[in-house]
């Protein structure tokens, strides 16, 4: 496996997003099934797991913990914290027990004494993100934490925060689909020197080609409210499945490879966290890191994906319905 810097943490090319282990898409593995599946990663080449508290409970981060114990010191872990509501009363010196108490949570949880990345899962709006990234100096500083970043964040709250304890990486959503970050975002993190890390960059699973319109998902999956998987998203994508399979037939390679090999020829400090509870899609994904666009190959889909509406998308509000939905 290839290595990626964010910052100065170096990582494998491609991450592994662990949430699916624990909920977003339905029944969950069993828990010996997970943990052998997080060994075979790490096998497979993949440094850099993500997770964070909010993620089943913390049941995600003890997951991680236990798989990861046997060789903690070879990779890299994420984790998030996140403050949803105001504080009462609020100070800096407030909003640092808060996030202590969170961090000391995760650290048990995970069973190691750091995190090599701490994210903030979503900036609060009333927090001024400067008491965030002076806090997060103060983890750093007691070895806590080895680096922070920020997810879904804006330009100007990346540089509010920067400019107090320099930021690691941004993790946001980013996908063939998903590109709103690539005007100010991914441009301010390559002129500050910060890493980008991808979730979703397969589109929760829609860009392996896999999905149909007569596809169903049932139960706590995300896929139900997320509007790209709905049958009139589905079949209206199709220009879209339609090139990946193109230069996937071309490159001896798939619709998902064709993907992530798109997102690492852009910018060389991306790093995509894909996710999967198969170990046949894992090794896909592992491998899209060997699969080289040439430039010409590159512009090709450029051009292309410029002529190509992308139906439907991800938001957290739509995200929050899954709560209120009946099997």
């Amino acid at each position: 496996m290839k290595s990626r810097k964010l910052r100065t943490l170096e990582v494998s090319s491609i991450g592994y997003g662990s949430m699916g282990l624990s909920q977003g898409y339905g029944s969950v593995p069993e828990r010996k099934e997970s943990i052998e599946l997080l060994h075979n990663t790490y096998d497979l080449g993949c440094t850099f797991f993500d997770t964070a508290e909010a993620y089943a409970m913390g049941a995600n981060e003890e997951l991680l913990g236990e798989a990861l114990a046997g060789f903690r010191n070879e990779v890299s872990i994420a984790s998030k914290f996140w403050i949803q509501d105001s504080i009462e009363n609020y100070s800096a010196e407030k909003l640092m027990g808060v996030i202590r108490n969170k961090i000391e949570g995760s650290l048990k949880r995970l069973k190691t004494d750091h995190i090599e990345l701490y994210y903030q899962h979503r900036v609060n709006k009333d927090i001024p993100v400067e008491d965030i990234a002076w806090c997060m100096g103060e983890l750093i500083r007691e070895g806590k934490i080895l680096g922070w970043g920020q997810s879904q964040a804006t330009e100007e709250e990346i540089r509010k925060a920067h400019a107090v304890t320099p930021i690691t990486a941004i993790q946001s959503e980013y996908s063939i689909m998903a590109r709103q970050f690539e005007k100010n975002v991914i441009p301010t993190c390559g002129e500050l020197g910060i890493g980008f890390v991808a979730f979703s960059p397969l589109a929760n699973g829609f860009l392996s080609g896999q999905v149909n319109a007569d596809t169903s998902f049932t139960g706590i999956d995300a896929r139900r409210v997320i509007t790209r998987f709905q049958k009139d998203n589905i079949l209206a994508n199709q220009p879209l499945l339609d090139l990946l399979l193109g230069f996937a037939t071309t490159k001896e390679a798939t619709p998902a490879q064709i993907s992530l090999a798109w997102m690492l020829h852009k910018n060389d400090f991306i790093v995509p966290i894909p996710g999967s509870r198969n170990l046949k899609r894992i090794r896909e994904n592992i491998e899209s890191s060997d699969i080289v666009l040439t430039e010409d190959e590159f512009k090709q889909i450029e051009t292309a994906l410029a002529t190509i509406q992308v139906h439907g998308d991800r938001k957290d509000e739509d995200l929050a319905k899954l709560r209120t939905l009946k099997d």
